[in-house]
Protein backbone atom coordinates (compact mmCIF):
# COMPACT_ATOMS: atom_id res chain seq x y z
CA UNK A 1 0.00 0.00 0.00
CA UNK A 2 2.80 2.18 -0.12
CA UNK A 3 4.46 2.15 -3.21
CA UNK A 4 2.74 3.15 -6.84
CA UNK A 5 1.09 0.10 -8.72
CA UNK A 6 0.62 -0.27 -12.66
CA UNK A 7 -2.34 -1.53 -14.09
CA UNK A 8 -2.33 -2.41 -17.42
CA UNK A 9 -5.35 -1.42 -19.70
CA UNK A 10 -4.45 -2.07 -23.15
CA UNK A 11 -4.33 -5.73 -24.15
CA UNK A 12 -1.65 -5.25 -26.91
CA UNK A 13 0.13 -3.69 -24.43
CA UNK A 14 -0.62 -6.53 -21.75
CA UNK A 15 0.60 -9.41 -24.21
CA UNK A 16 3.74 -7.21 -24.94
CA UNK A 17 4.39 -7.46 -21.27
CA UNK A 18 4.19 -10.87 -20.42
CA UNK A 19 4.98 -12.47 -23.38
CA UNK A 20 7.11 -10.31 -25.69
CA UNK A 21 9.41 -8.84 -22.94
CA UNK A 22 8.96 -11.55 -20.40
CA UNK A 23 12.49 -10.99 -19.88
CA UNK A 24 11.98 -7.89 -18.05
CA UNK A 25 8.66 -9.20 -16.02
CA UNK A 26 9.20 -12.71 -15.42
CA UNK A 27 8.46 -12.95 -11.74
CA UNK A 28 5.38 -11.80 -9.25
CA UNK A 29 5.87 -10.03 -6.39
CA UNK A 30 6.61 -11.98 -3.44
CA UNK A 31 3.89 -12.16 -0.87
CA UNK A 32 5.46 -14.79 0.91
CA UNK A 33 9.34 -16.07 0.88
CA UNK A 34 10.42 -19.33 1.19
CA UNK A 35 12.06 -18.69 4.49
CA UNK A 36 9.01 -17.37 5.78
CA UNK A 37 6.28 -20.13 4.70
CA UNK A 38 8.52 -23.32 3.29
CA UNK A 39 4.93 -24.75 1.69
CA UNK A 40 3.96 -21.47 -0.35
CA UNK A 41 7.28 -19.82 -0.92
CA UNK A 42 8.82 -22.96 -2.33
CA UNK A 43 5.93 -23.62 -5.02
CA UNK A 44 6.36 -22.66 -8.65
CA UNK A 45 3.19 -20.01 -7.68
CA UNK A 46 6.09 -17.90 -6.00
CA UNK A 47 9.64 -19.01 -6.75
CA UNK A 48 11.43 -16.45 -8.93
CA UNK A 49 14.62 -15.89 -11.67
CA UNK A 50 16.24 -19.56 -11.89
CA UNK A 51 14.52 -21.13 -9.52
CA UNK A 52 11.55 -20.54 -10.72
CA UNK A 53 12.54 -21.38 -14.84
CA UNK A 54 13.89 -25.02 -13.44
CA UNK A 55 11.27 -25.90 -11.30
CA UNK A 56 8.95 -24.84 -14.48
CA UNK A 57 11.10 -26.85 -16.92
CA UNK A 58 10.66 -29.77 -14.74
CA UNK A 59 6.93 -29.97 -13.72
CA UNK A 60 6.05 -28.65 -17.57
CA UNK A 61 6.39 -32.46 -18.69
CA UNK A 62 3.72 -33.14 -15.85
CA UNK A 63 0.75 -31.69 -17.83
CA UNK A 64 1.45 -33.07 -21.66
CA UNK A 65 -1.51 -34.48 -23.16
CA UNK A 66 0.01 -37.91 -22.62
CA UNK A 67 0.15 -37.70 -18.88
CA UNK A 68 -3.38 -35.78 -18.94
CA UNK A 69 -4.34 -39.04 -20.93
CA UNK A 70 -3.25 -41.39 -17.88
CA UNK A 71 -4.67 -38.94 -15.27
CA UNK A 72 -7.97 -38.54 -16.89
CA UNK A 73 -9.35 -42.38 -16.58
CA UNK A 74 -8.97 -41.37 -12.82
CA UNK A 75 -10.79 -38.55 -13.48
CA UNK A 76 -13.66 -39.85 -14.69
CA UNK A 77 -13.40 -42.10 -12.31
CA UNK A 78 -13.97 -39.44 -9.04
CA UNK A 79 -16.91 -37.93 -11.84
CA UNK A 80 -18.85 -41.12 -12.42
CA UNK A 81 -18.83 -41.66 -8.48
CA UNK A 82 -20.21 -38.56 -8.10
CA UNK A 83 -23.10 -39.00 -10.49
CA UNK A 84 -23.77 -42.97 -9.28
CA UNK A 85 -24.44 -40.95 -5.70
CA UNK A 86 -26.98 -38.88 -7.44
CA UNK A 87 -29.00 -41.16 -8.73
CA UNK A 88 -28.70 -43.14 -5.75
CA UNK A 89 -30.38 -40.64 -3.70
CA UNK A 90 -32.83 -39.69 -6.99
CA UNK A 91 -34.21 -43.05 -5.74
CA UNK A 92 -35.69 -42.12 -2.24
CA UNK A 93 -37.66 -39.56 -4.23
CA UNK A 94 -36.10 -36.63 -2.67
CA UNK A 95 -34.81 -33.48 -3.93
CA UNK A 96 -31.35 -33.19 -4.61
CA UNK A 97 -30.61 -29.66 -3.42
CA UNK A 98 -27.04 -28.86 -2.65
CA UNK A 99 -24.60 -25.54 -2.16
CA UNK A 100 -22.66 -25.80 -5.06
CA UNK A 101 -19.45 -24.47 -3.55
CA UNK A 102 -19.64 -27.34 -1.23
CA UNK A 103 -20.73 -29.82 -3.01
CA UNK A 104 -18.05 -29.23 -5.97
CA UNK A 105 -15.18 -29.12 -3.21
CA UNK A 106 -16.09 -32.79 -2.14
CA UNK A 107 -15.73 -33.60 -6.21
CA UNK A 108 -12.02 -31.79 -6.21
CA UNK A 109 -10.98 -33.02 -3.34
CA UNK A 110 -12.11 -36.39 -4.26
CA UNK A 111 -9.44 -35.90 -7.46
CA UNK A 112 -6.75 -34.55 -5.56
CA UNK A 113 -7.03 -37.12 -3.42
CA UNK A 114 -6.95 -39.49 -6.48
CA UNK A 115 -4.89 -37.94 -8.86
CA UNK A 116 -2.19 -36.47 -6.66
CA UNK A 117 -1.76 -38.91 -3.77
CA UNK A 118 -3.15 -42.21 -4.85
CA UNK A 119 -5.78 -42.54 -2.65
CA UNK A 120 -9.65 -42.55 -2.65
CA UNK A 121 -11.87 -40.59 0.13
CA UNK A 122 -15.22 -40.29 -1.02
CA UNK A 123 -16.19 -37.37 0.02
CA UNK A 124 -19.93 -37.59 -0.10
CA UNK A 125 -20.06 -40.62 1.80
CA UNK A 126 -17.43 -39.27 4.02
CA UNK A 127 -17.16 -35.93 4.50
CA UNK A 128 -15.27 -35.50 7.66
CA UNK A 129 -12.24 -37.14 5.86
CA UNK A 130 -8.69 -35.75 7.12
CA UNK A 131 -8.18 -34.33 3.31
CA UNK A 132 -11.68 -31.84 3.60
CA UNK A 133 -11.23 -31.09 6.96
CA UNK A 134 -7.16 -30.02 6.44
CA UNK A 135 -8.77 -28.12 3.26
CA UNK A 136 -11.15 -26.39 5.71
CA UNK A 137 -8.55 -25.41 7.47
CA UNK A 138 -6.81 -23.32 4.54
CA UNK A 139 -9.52 -21.83 2.67
CA UNK A 140 -12.51 -22.51 4.70
CA UNK A 141 -13.87 -18.90 6.76
CA UNK A 142 -12.02 -19.40 9.78
CA UNK A 143 -9.06 -20.36 7.96
CA UNK A 144 -8.79 -17.51 5.81
CA UNK A 145 -8.58 -14.99 8.18
CA UNK A 146 -6.40 -17.03 10.13
CA UNK A 147 -3.79 -16.90 7.58
CA UNK A 148 -4.86 -13.38 6.99
CA UNK A 149 -3.45 -12.40 10.06
CA UNK A 150 -0.28 -14.38 9.96
CA UNK A 151 0.46 -13.49 6.14
CA UNK A 152 0.28 -9.50 7.87
CA UNK A 153 2.46 -10.37 10.66
CA UNK A 154 4.67 -12.11 8.79
CA UNK A 155 4.79 -9.05 5.48
CA UNK A 156 5.21 -6.29 8.78
CA UNK A 157 7.60 -8.11 10.97
CA UNK A 158 9.32 -10.74 9.03
CA UNK A 159 12.43 -11.46 11.10
CA UNK A 160 10.11 -11.45 14.63
CA UNK A 161 7.78 -14.43 13.16
CA UNK A 162 11.19 -16.29 11.87
CA UNK A 163 12.57 -16.18 14.85
CA UNK A 164 9.21 -17.34 16.68
CA UNK A 165 9.17 -19.79 14.04
CA UNK A 166 5.48 -18.57 12.95
CA UNK A 167 4.42 -19.65 9.28
CA UNK A 168 1.74 -18.35 6.84
CA UNK A 169 0.03 -22.35 7.43
CA UNK A 170 -0.44 -24.00 10.83
CA UNK A 171 1.86 -26.16 11.73
CA UNK A 172 -0.43 -28.99 11.66
CA UNK A 173 -1.29 -28.41 7.87
CA UNK A 174 2.87 -28.78 7.06
CA UNK A 175 2.96 -31.41 8.83
CA UNK A 176 -0.18 -33.46 7.03
CA UNK A 177 1.15 -32.81 3.23
CA UNK A 178 5.41 -33.92 4.87
CA UNK A 179 4.18 -37.09 5.75
CA UNK A 180 1.29 -37.94 3.54
CA UNK A 181 4.13 -36.98 0.20
CA UNK A 182 7.33 -38.78 2.16
CA UNK A 183 6.16 -41.44 3.39
CA UNK A 184 3.71 -42.24 0.04
CA UNK A 185 6.77 -41.82 -1.68
CA UNK A 186 8.72 -44.09 0.66
CA UNK A 187 6.14 -46.91 0.50
CA UNK A 188 6.24 -47.11 -3.42
CA UNK A 189 9.95 -47.11 -3.40
CA UNK A 190 9.99 -50.79 -1.56
CA UNK A 191 6.89 -51.70 -3.13
CA UNK A 192 7.86 -50.56 -6.42
CA UNK A 193 4.27 -49.31 -7.27
CA UNK A 194 3.78 -46.92 -9.84
CA UNK A 195 0.62 -45.15 -10.54
CA UNK A 196 0.12 -42.27 -12.90
CA UNK A 197 -0.47 -39.44 -10.36
CA UNK A 198 1.10 -36.49 -9.30
CA UNK A 199 3.37 -38.29 -6.50
CA UNK A 200 4.87 -40.61 -9.01
CA UNK A 201 5.88 -37.47 -11.03
CA UNK A 202 7.10 -35.97 -7.97
CA UNK A 203 9.23 -39.05 -7.32
CA UNK A 204 10.32 -38.61 -11.22
CA UNK A 205 11.52 -35.00 -10.45
CA UNK A 206 13.24 -35.84 -7.08
CA UNK A 207 15.15 -38.73 -9.10
CA UNK A 208 15.42 -36.65 -12.01
CA UNK A 209 13.62 -39.37 -14.05
CA UNK A 210 11.31 -37.25 -15.36
CA UNK A 211 11.34 -36.64 -19.18
CA UNK A 212 9.90 -34.22 -21.56
CA UNK A 213 7.39 -35.93 -24.10
CA UNK A 214 7.30 -35.21 -27.85
CA UNK A 215 4.25 -33.25 -26.93
CA UNK A 216 5.60 -30.82 -24.79
CA UNK A 217 4.45 -27.70 -26.81
CA UNK A 218 1.58 -26.06 -25.83
CA UNK A 219 -1.06 -27.97 -28.12
CA UNK A 220 -4.95 -27.86 -27.70
CA UNK A 221 -5.92 -31.22 -27.98
CA UNK A 222 -8.72 -30.61 -25.11
CA UNK A 223 -10.25 -28.09 -27.93
CA UNK A 224 -10.78 -25.07 -25.56
CA UNK A 225 -10.07 -21.80 -26.01
CA UNK A 226 -6.19 -21.43 -25.89
CA UNK A 227 -4.21 -19.68 -22.99
CA UNK A 228 -1.60 -17.88 -24.75
CA UNK A 229 1.61 -18.37 -23.91
CA UNK A 230 5.07 -18.06 -25.30
CA UNK A 231 8.25 -20.57 -25.84
CA UNK A 232 10.14 -19.89 -22.94
CA UNK A 233 12.79 -22.40 -24.12
CA UNK A 234 13.77 -25.67 -22.94
CA UNK A 235 17.14 -26.24 -20.96
CA UNK A 236 18.30 -29.08 -19.04
CA UNK A 237 18.01 -28.62 -15.54
CA UNK A 238 20.37 -30.17 -13.34
CA UNK A 239 20.09 -30.05 -9.78
CA UNK A 240 18.25 -31.72 -6.56
CA UNK A 241 15.09 -30.62 -5.10
CA UNK A 242 14.82 -31.07 -1.57
CA UNK A 243 12.28 -32.84 0.07
CA UNK A 244 10.22 -29.50 1.03
CA UNK A 245 10.26 -28.17 -2.49
CA UNK A 246 8.37 -31.56 -3.92
CA UNK A 247 6.43 -31.19 -0.81
CA UNK A 248 5.40 -27.39 -2.05
CA UNK A 249 4.74 -28.44 -5.69
CA UNK A 250 1.84 -30.97 -4.36
CA UNK A 251 0.52 -28.52 -2.23
CA UNK A 252 0.01 -25.63 -4.25
CA UNK A 253 -1.76 -28.74 -6.21
CA UNK A 254 -3.88 -29.17 -3.80
CA UNK A 255 -4.49 -25.54 -2.93
CA UNK A 256 -5.47 -24.58 -6.81
CA UNK A 257 -7.89 -27.72 -7.20
CA UNK A 258 -9.18 -27.51 -3.82
CA UNK A 259 -10.60 -23.79 -4.41
CA UNK A 260 -10.42 -22.55 -7.41
CA UNK A 261 -11.94 -25.20 -9.69
CA UNK A 262 -14.74 -25.99 -7.30
CA UNK A 263 -15.63 -22.26 -7.81
CA UNK A 264 -15.49 -22.49 -11.73
CA UNK A 265 -17.71 -25.43 -11.40
CA UNK A 266 -20.20 -23.18 -9.16
CA UNK A 267 -20.52 -20.57 -12.12
CA UNK A 268 -20.82 -22.75 -14.66
CA UNK A 269 -23.68 -24.71 -13.00
CA UNK A 270 -25.21 -21.68 -12.21
CA UNK A 271 -25.14 -20.38 -15.31
CA UNK A 272 -26.84 -23.70 -17.14
CA UNK A 273 -29.92 -23.30 -14.37
CA UNK A 274 -30.76 -19.74 -15.76
CA UNK A 275 -30.01 -20.50 -19.34
CA UNK A 276 -32.23 -23.80 -19.59
CA UNK A 277 -31.35 -23.57 -24.10
CA UNK A 278 -27.88 -23.36 -23.51
CA UNK A 279 -28.29 -26.43 -20.95
CA UNK A 280 -30.48 -28.12 -23.61
CA UNK A 281 -28.09 -27.64 -26.37
CA UNK A 282 -24.93 -28.77 -24.37
CA UNK A 283 -27.05 -32.33 -23.17
CA UNK A 284 -27.97 -33.30 -26.69
CA UNK A 285 -24.23 -32.95 -27.14
CA UNK A 286 -23.22 -34.72 -24.54
CA UNK A 287 -26.00 -37.61 -24.79
CA UNK A 288 -24.81 -38.21 -28.58
CA UNK A 289 -21.10 -38.52 -27.37
CA UNK A 290 -22.07 -40.74 -25.17
CA UNK A 291 -24.29 -42.95 -27.42
CA UNK A 292 -20.95 -43.17 -29.18
CA UNK A 293 -19.30 -45.18 -26.20
CA UNK A 294 -21.29 -47.55 -26.50
CA UNK A 295 -21.43 -48.31 -22.80
CA UNK A 296 -17.92 -47.27 -21.77
CA UNK A 297 -16.69 -44.24 -19.85
CA UNK A 298 -15.35 -41.04 -21.58
CA UNK A 299 -12.20 -41.05 -22.52
CA UNK A 300 -9.74 -38.22 -23.08
CA UNK A 301 -9.68 -38.23 -26.65
CA UNK A 302 -13.26 -37.99 -26.90
CA UNK A 303 -12.92 -34.20 -25.51
CA UNK A 304 -12.28 -32.58 -28.81
CA UNK A 305 -15.28 -33.63 -30.05
CA UNK A 306 -17.95 -31.34 -28.14
CA UNK A 307 -17.19 -28.28 -29.47
CA UNK A 308 -19.74 -26.94 -27.91
CA UNK A 309 -19.00 -28.24 -24.44
CA UNK A 310 -15.90 -26.41 -25.01
CA UNK A 311 -17.15 -23.30 -25.74
CA UNK A 312 -19.61 -23.13 -22.45
CA UNK A 313 -16.51 -23.80 -20.25
CA UNK A 314 -14.76 -21.05 -22.09
CA UNK A 315 -17.76 -18.53 -21.81
CA UNK A 316 -18.11 -19.14 -18.36
CA UNK A 317 -13.59 -18.80 -17.84
CA UNK A 318 -14.79 -15.52 -19.36
CA UNK A 319 -17.61 -14.27 -17.21
CA UNK A 320 -16.43 -15.70 -13.88
CA UNK A 321 -12.48 -16.16 -14.56
CA UNK A 322 -10.97 -17.90 -11.62
CA UNK A 323 -8.30 -15.19 -10.98
CA UNK A 324 -9.32 -11.73 -11.01
CA UNK A 325 -5.81 -10.10 -11.22
CA UNK A 326 -2.91 -10.94 -11.77
CA UNK A 327 0.50 -9.44 -11.72
CA UNK A 328 4.22 -9.82 -12.48
CA UNK A 329 6.98 -7.74 -11.20
CA UNK A 330 9.52 -5.62 -13.22
CA UNK A 331 12.79 -7.30 -13.01
CA UNK A 332 15.29 -5.26 -14.90
CA UNK A 333 14.13 -1.45 -16.16
CA UNK A 334 11.70 -1.20 -19.20
CA UNK A 335 11.48 1.74 -21.11
CA UNK A 336 8.83 2.32 -23.87
CA UNK A 337 6.97 5.28 -25.81
CA UNK A 338 3.32 6.31 -25.34
CA UNK A 339 1.90 8.48 -27.03
CA UNK A 340 5.07 10.54 -28.11
CA UNK A 341 6.22 10.45 -24.11
CA UNK A 342 9.05 7.64 -22.87
CA UNK A 343 8.10 6.47 -19.93
CA UNK A 344 9.98 4.37 -17.50
CA UNK A 345 9.01 1.32 -15.28
CA UNK A 346 11.57 0.62 -12.74
CA UNK A 347 13.04 -2.24 -11.31
CA UNK A 348 11.18 -3.58 -8.73
CA UNK A 349 7.59 -2.18 -9.62
CA UNK A 350 4.91 -4.15 -9.75
CA UNK A 351 2.34 -4.68 -12.69
CA UNK A 352 -1.37 -5.60 -12.47
CA UNK A 353 -3.51 -7.37 -15.17
CA UNK A 354 -7.14 -6.60 -14.26
CA UNK A 355 -8.74 -9.52 -16.06
CA UNK A 356 -11.77 -9.39 -14.79
CA UNK A 357 -12.03 -6.03 -16.20
CA UNK A 358 -11.13 -6.90 -19.81
CA UNK A 359 -13.39 -10.11 -19.74
CA UNK A 360 -16.07 -7.69 -19.02
CA UNK A 361 -15.39 -4.41 -21.31
CA UNK A 362 -18.19 -3.86 -23.52
CA UNK A 363 -15.74 -2.80 -26.10
CA UNK A 364 -14.40 -5.93 -26.15
CA UNK A 365 -16.86 -8.59 -25.69
CA UNK A 366 -20.79 -7.05 -27.12
CA UNK A 367 -22.84 -7.01 -23.78
CA UNK A 368 -20.05 -8.76 -21.27
CA UNK A 369 -22.74 -9.58 -18.44
CA UNK A 370 -24.92 -11.93 -20.81
CA UNK A 371 -23.68 -15.33 -20.95
CA UNK A 372 -23.39 -16.61 -24.33
CA UNK A 373 -21.07 -19.42 -25.68
CA UNK A 374 -21.85 -18.25 -29.01
CA UNK A 375 -18.42 -15.61 -28.68
CA UNK A 376 -16.55 -18.67 -28.85
CA UNK A 377 -17.61 -20.65 -31.99
CA UNK A 378 -15.93 -21.44 -35.16
CA UNK A 379 -17.39 -18.71 -37.01
CA UNK A 380 -16.94 -16.13 -34.43
CA UNK A 381 -14.05 -16.66 -31.44
CA UNK A 382 -11.71 -15.24 -34.64
CA UNK A 383 -13.14 -11.90 -33.37
CA UNK A 384 -11.91 -12.41 -30.22
CA UNK A 385 -8.53 -10.04 -29.72
CA UNK A 386 -5.35 -11.93 -28.33
CA UNK A 387 -4.61 -10.89 -25.10
CA UNK A 388 -8.96 -10.36 -24.10
CA UNK A 389 -9.34 -13.83 -23.25
CA UNK A 390 -6.54 -15.18 -20.15
CA UNK A 391 -8.59 -16.49 -17.44
CA UNK A 392 -5.61 -18.50 -16.60
CA UNK A 393 -3.28 -15.81 -17.09
CA UNK A 394 -0.89 -15.15 -20.36
CA UNK A 395 2.50 -15.86 -21.25
CA UNK A 396 4.78 -18.07 -19.60
CA UNK A 397 3.50 -17.97 -16.37
CA UNK A 398 0.29 -18.81 -16.90
CA UNK A 399 -1.17 -21.22 -15.30
CA UNK A 400 0.72 -24.39 -15.33
CA UNK A 401 -1.90 -26.92 -14.49
CA UNK A 402 -4.76 -24.96 -16.46
CA UNK A 403 -5.48 -28.33 -18.88
CA UNK A 404 -5.99 -30.30 -15.84
CA UNK A 405 -8.27 -27.99 -14.79
CA UNK A 406 -10.32 -28.14 -17.76
CA UNK A 407 -10.86 -31.78 -17.94
CA UNK A 408 -11.79 -32.07 -14.62
CA UNK A 409 -14.73 -29.43 -15.05
CA UNK A 410 -15.81 -31.63 -18.18
CA UNK A 411 -16.22 -34.75 -17.08
CA UNK A 412 -18.16 -34.66 -13.95
CA UNK A 413 -20.35 -32.15 -15.87
CA UNK A 414 -20.14 -34.99 -18.49
CA UNK A 415 -21.64 -37.24 -16.50
CA UNK A 416 -24.47 -35.03 -14.21
CA UNK A 417 -25.56 -33.57 -16.91
CA UNK A 418 -26.00 -36.87 -18.82
CA UNK A 419 -28.86 -38.27 -15.91
CA UNK A 420 -29.45 -34.60 -14.01
CA UNK A 421 -31.10 -31.18 -15.44
CA UNK A 422 -29.70 -28.33 -13.29
CA UNK A 423 -32.47 -25.93 -12.45
CA UNK A 424 -32.85 -22.91 -9.81
CA UNK A 425 -35.41 -23.37 -7.01
CA UNK A 426 -37.07 -20.67 -4.24
CA UNK A 427 -33.13 -20.96 -2.59
CA UNK A 428 -31.57 -19.70 -5.50
CA UNK A 429 -30.39 -16.05 -5.55
CA UNK A 430 -30.95 -14.25 -9.34
CA UNK A 431 -29.27 -11.82 -9.58
CA UNK A 432 -26.00 -13.41 -7.91
CA UNK A 433 -24.92 -11.24 -4.70
CA UNK A 434 -20.95 -11.37 -4.64
CA UNK A 435 -19.49 -11.12 -1.01
CA UNK A 436 -16.84 -7.95 -1.60
CA UNK A 437 -15.04 -9.26 1.25
CA UNK A 438 -11.84 -11.07 -0.58
CA UNK A 439 -9.58 -10.11 -3.78
CA UNK A 440 -10.59 -13.28 -4.95
CA UNK A 441 -14.38 -15.04 -5.28
CA UNK A 442 -15.69 -15.29 -2.09
CA UNK A 443 -19.03 -17.35 -2.89
CA UNK A 444 -19.50 -20.09 0.31
CA UNK A 445 -22.79 -20.75 0.33
CA UNK A 446 -24.23 -18.53 -2.35
CA UNK A 447 -25.06 -20.56 -5.20
CA UNK A 448 -28.43 -23.36 -4.12
CA UNK A 449 -29.33 -25.61 -7.07
CA UNK A 450 -31.64 -28.51 -8.01
CA UNK A 451 -30.52 -31.59 -9.90
CA UNK A 452 -33.65 -33.09 -11.30
CA UNK A 453 -33.29 -36.21 -12.67
CA UNK A 454 -33.80 -37.00 -16.61
CA UNK A 455 -36.76 -38.64 -17.73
Amino acid sequence: MREPVYFVRDVDFLRQIAIKYFDHFEDRSLFVEAKSDTLLGNSLLLLTGKKWHDMRSTLSPSFTSSKMRQMFELVVECADDMAKYFIEESKQNKPIRWEMKGLFTRYTIDIIASCAFGLKVDSLRNPNNEFFTIGRGIVGSRGKIMNALRLLLIRAFPDLMRALNVELFRSDIKQFFKSMVLDTMEEREVKNIERPDMINIMMQVRSGKLKHDHDESNDNDTGFATVEESNIGKHQVNRTYTDDEIIAQCFVFFLAGFDTISTSLSFLSYELALNQDIQQKLYEEIREVNESLNGGRLTYDTLPKMKYFDQVISEALRKWPPALVTERKCTKDFEFELDGRKILIERGREVRFPIYSIHHDPEIYENPEQFDPERFSDENKHKIKPGSYIPFGIGPRSCVGSRFALMEIKALLFYLLLNFNIQPYEKTEIPLKIVNSSINWNIGNVIHLEFKPRA
